[in-house]
């Protein structure tokens, strides 16, 4: 068994601990009761992938901490994460009368992490969410933040809340049920935060990318660790993304429109990386970081085994970006790099932002 790595999230919300390491499902019920100690009930929200894979093994160990344990499945993929999914969970956790003090435990990935933290955030006006992600994507990112949504039809994550998580335990056995291109499309989030904050992690991937068959869990444990520490302290500095925590967006503005533009059949962490591609070549051509540097990030996407452009038409990227949450009138703000490990915000037009399509896509 790997060491595991606890890693303690203190924001002005609530304080929390992410657990990082192997076989850490069995730690899970008394995780759970030593951070709600009142509750008397747990739901399981699944998807329709990975129910059948943990939730019984979930639902048991929650049991043996004397939880009563209900579980509510939906149809897995990003189709769901809407507005009905939502209230058909809120109609659940009320028909199974959980309480302010029982818990909401989240199995899945992203898809499940943000649409069972909404529902969590919502009922009652706020029950406990236990995040426990079965994907490398989820355990990285969209699992510790508080950061949790569902999509509209004019876009990704329009309608959400700041809602943070009691626990997080990324048990990394579960990664062993995904496919390598899964697997491979959450590199992208990984490869963001050497970006964004770690010239030591980016070189890291650089010499040795972690998609190759033989990657070590002892060395996965440490880089995703490592990811949720450069999450943790941006996210502890600034909870509500009113500033610092807009770097996180890096490759994202784009990213998201091309994801959604795809109908989503491109994967989140392909679309980012794509989405960061595309603004560091425009940021090379602008002057705001040098060739060197956007050349570094287009090859270690390519390593990994990740797009780094995209044949969508400028007008659909266009009209999907400047539908994203982060515009304010007629402007945005845009995450570009400087130098391996450091990123700017810039504030820019949508004309400004169409300049960096042009200049950053390289396959029309």
């Amino acid at each position: 068994m790997s060491q595991v790595r606890v890693i303690d999230v203190r924001t002005p919300s609530r304080r929390y601990q992410v657990h990082v390491g192997e076989r850490l499902i069995g730690e899970l019920g008394r995780l759970t009761r030593a951070v709600c100690p009142k509750a008397a009930k747990a739901q399981v929200i699944s998807d329709s992938n990975v129910a059948p894979l943990y939730a019984n093994e979930v639902v048991s160990v929650l049991a043996d901490a004397g939880l009563i344990c209900t579980v509510q499945i939906f149809e897995a993929g990003e189709a769901s994460k809407n507005i009905h999914t939502l209230s058909s969970l809120l109609e659940g956790l009320a028909s199974d009368g959980l309480t302010r003090d029982d818990i909401v435990v989240a199995l899945g990935g992203g898809v499940v992490g943000d649409i069972a933290g909404l529902a969590a955030a919502m009922y009652l006006r706020g029950c406990a969410v236990v995040q426990l992600p079965t994907s490398l994507l989820a355990m990285v990112d969209s699992s510790v933040g508080g950061k949790c949504a569902v999509d509209l039809r004019a876009g990704k994550n329009l309608a959400g809340a700041f809602w943070q998580p009691s626990l997080v335990v990324a048990d990394l056995s579960l990664l062993d049920s995904l496919s390598h291109e899964l697997f491979a499309d959450s590199c992208g989030e990984i490869i963001k935060y050497g970006v964004i904050a770690d010239a030591a992690l980016f070189l890291e991937l650089e010499a040795d990318p972690i998609t190759a068959k033989d990657v070590g869990k002892e060395r996965l444990v440490r880089i995703v660790a490592r990811s949720i520490e450069i999450k943790r302290s941006v996210v502890e500095a600034d909870e509500r993304e009113g500033g610092l925590r807009q770097i996180l967006n890096f490759g994202h503005t784009l990213g998201h429109a091309i994801e959604v533009a795809s109908d989503f059949r491109l994967g989140h962490g392909s679309s980012i990386s794509a989405g960061m591609c595309i603004i560091a070549r425009a940021s090379a051509r602008m002057g705001w970081c040098s060739e060197i540097t956007a050349r570094r990030i287009e090859d270690v996407v390519c390593a990994h085994g990740l797009p780094t452009d995209t044949d969508i038409d400028a007008e659909t990227l266009l009209s999907f970006a400047t539908h994203d949450k982060k515009r304010r009138a007629d402007h945005l703000n845009v995450v570009v790099p400087r130098e391996i490990g450091r990123v700017e915000l810039r504030n820019i037009t949508i004309e400004g932002l169409r300049e960096i399509i042009d200049l950053g896509c390289e396959s029309r």
